[in-house]
């Protein structure tokens, strides 16, 4: 089928977004690609596609299980065969989704960057017709990316198991140095990138120093009308900030990692469906989350870089009409932003510590627990070995990015069923076991397919159909799976602690000290870069942004708070620039008069140079001294 007419067909849509058709038609024509479209850009239409027009599956790279769930789930409503294998999943689940792809119709697989390293995905692989490698969340690779994860390293090791199959990789947020990483190694066989630009026009970017932020926030929820997202960086102050906007009879609620699932996903409902206004979250919230018309987003405490901002801003606007990102500081946010990084990399030897004592609370000896999932109670963990909760989550995040652990922060995972016995034996096992001969009669009525996939339940409808108590058919269930009649996962929502890797000694935790200097390192910078960001008062906020990502000479936005406060001068862009690119050479060298300054700027009236004089002044560019003389700051 035509790409278009697959647009059409799954999507409705009748033709694609800008860069789309080239991304997928360089793809097919069997071309590495490297896709660097913005948030809300659609990159995932543009591996879903070419999956469904040629034969084979594409086999997707992801690290995020809420992602990957949610995409397949997106998929499946769409009549797409997809599946994805992720942390915490039952062994049979796992063994049917890789015979349905070598068997099967399956047109899309998700994994983890860490299950290409298994033996069993490898052999998989090998034994899978795959038309498309794609590789999501790219920067990931690349050691100068702001989420860089070791095991995406391994990911060109697959390569030779599918030998002349192109490599389509994805991300919102690189700059020119992580775009070259990023194809160098994923081994592309030529360089090959498809970049839209980083501008959104219809988005207004704000940034605003201010001591009462609630006020202010308030004061713009009221302006801007429609939905919004409120970012804080702690789950105490999510609740706070919500139950402030309520007082102010705001509908507004809270979210975190730290809620149940159920929770998480009603109240990620009730916002999406406008049952309330606005959504108070930590940077848990947003990622997969595909609302377009998201009025304002505003920026309660500093994010730790310019990516993570870029990226939570562009949540904005993706209607294309206009929209605002607003990011309210004072000094302090600066020097907590600076301890919070400290916090964010403990020591090496806390990480080592930390890891034994997960071991011994797992009760897991040295050597076993691959791929075993545990639930973990991080308060009881910590209390138990006098660790800061702080630092203990931030550990296991370092462990995760490294490929030893994963942290799953109660996924919604629904109760699932699968029937193992075939039709023969489970007839039998009926005539012979009468007592739940109406109990699976019941349960293949209620949930067609059993015998082809893990279908989710719910216990209590089940319970209601059956008339028995819920525990009473929980306990049927595990008795049928004690007989090998049938596959039964409860539903899980409590946070989970995945081991990535054997357990080992952790004198054998291979985590080099170049490495986790270098990590540090750059999160210093890019936390810096962020920090010039904020207190930068003479470029315009877009062309800061598109500046760090690596976009030169583009124009100002005339929209956001710099850009406001020059146009009040009266002077258009370039008659500023040319005032400014006279005057700051003479001033970086030497102090000046005010007769000396305009004279260097001379042809341009000398009202005009007044002007702007008194605004780099007033924006700190330039100090006047005792002598009468001004020099640049």
């Amino acid at each position: 089928m035509e790409i278009r007419q697959i647009l059409l067909k799954y999507w409705g849509y009748s033709s694609f977004r800008p860069l789309q058709e080239e991304i997928i038609q360089s793809v097919l024509d069997g071309k590495d690609t490297l896709a660097l479209l913005p948030t809300g850009g659609g990159k995932s239409i543009c591996f879903q596609v070419p999956a469904l027009a040629r034969e084979g599956l594409c086999l997707v790279i992801s690290p995020l299980i809420a992602l990957m769930k949610d995409q397949v789930d997106n998929l499946k409503k769409r009549g797409i065969p997809a599946a994805a294998i992720y942390s915490g999943m039952h062994r049979d689940e796992i063994d049917l989704v890789l015979s349905n792809a070598k068997f099967g119709d399956t047109k899309l697989i998700y994994i983890s960057p860490e299950r290409l390293e298994s033996t069993q995905m490898r052999d998989a692989i090998d034994r899978m017709k795959i038309n498309l490698l794609a590789v999501d969340e790219a920067h990931c690779v690349s050691q100068w990316g702001y989420d860089f994860r070791p095991p995406y390293l391994k990911i060109a090791e697959i390569r030779p198991f599918i030998p002349g199959v192109p490599i389509l990789a994805l991300t919102a947020t690189a700059t020119p140095k992580v775009v070259k990483d990023i194809q160098q190694k994923l081994e592309f066989k030529k360089e090959n990138l498809f970049q839209q630009s980083f501008e959104r026009k219809n988005l207004t970017y704000v940034v605003i120093k201010e001591e009462d932020k609630r006020q202010r926030l308030l004061k713009i929820i009221r302006k801007v009308k429609g939905p919004g997202i409120i970012y804080v960086r702690n789950r105490r102050e999510t609740k706070q900030v919500a139950d402030f906007l309520v007082k102010n009879k705001v509908p507004a609620d809270f979210y975190h990692a730290g809620l149940d699932a159920r929770t998480r996903e009603r109240r990620q409902q009730a916002w999406m469906k406008e049952e309330k206004r606005v959504i108070v979250s930590t940077n848990a919230f947003g990622m997969g989350i595909d609302k377009p018309n998201v009025r304002f987003v505003v920026h309660l405490d500093l994010p730790d870089c310019v990516e993570a901002y870029f990226q939570e801003a562009g949540r904005a606007g993706r209607d294309l009409k206009r929209s605002y990102a607003i990011l309210l500081y004072e000094e302090a946010d600066i020097m907590n932003a600076r301890q919070n990084l400290k916090t964010a990399y403990p020591t090496l030897a806390t990480i080592r510590s930390i890891y034994q004592a997960l071991g011994n609370f797992l009760q897991l000896p040295v050597g076993s627990g691959h791929d075993e999932s545990f639930e973990f109670d991080m308060s009881g963990f910590c209390e138990q070995f006098k660790f800061q909760h702080v630092i203990v989550y931030n550990a296991l995040k370092f462990l995760e990015k490294e490929g030893f652990v994963a942290l799953n922060d109660g996924i919604n995972n629904p109760s699932k069923l699968f029937i193992k016995a075939n039709k023969e034996g489970l007839y039998r096992f009926q005539v012979s076991n009468e007592k739940y001969d109406h109990f699976l009669k019941t349960i293949l009525r209620s949930y067609p397919g059993l015998f082809n996939d893990f279908i989710m339940i719910q216990e209590g409808e089940l319970a209601r159909r059956v008339e028995m108590t819920q525990q009473q058919v929980i306990k049927n269930l595990k008795y049928l799976e004690a007989q090998n009649i049938l596959d039964y996962v409860p539903r899980a929502t409590k946070p989970m602690v995945v081991f990535l890797q054997e357990r080992v000694n952790p004198d054998n935790l291979t985590i080099s000290p170049e490495h986790y200097k270098l990590r540090l390192e750059e999160a210093t910078r890019r936390l810096e870069a962020l920090i010039d960001y904020t207190e930068e008062t003479r470029k315009c906020r877009s062309q800061a942004l598109l500046a760090y990502f690596g976009e030169k000479n583009t124009k100002r936005c005339g929209m956001c708070d710099v850009c406001l406060e020059r146009n009040k001068l009266g002077l258009n862009e370039q008659e500023f620039e040319e005032v400014l690119s006279r005057i700051k050479p003479l001033l970086q060298q030497k102090p000046a008069t005010l007769e000396e300054i305009v004279a260097i700027a001379s042809p341009v009236h000398e009202d005009k140079v007044l002007l702007v004089i008194r605004w780099l002044l007033d924006n700190g560019k330039i100090i006047a001294k005792e002598n009468q003389t001004y020099a640049w700051k």
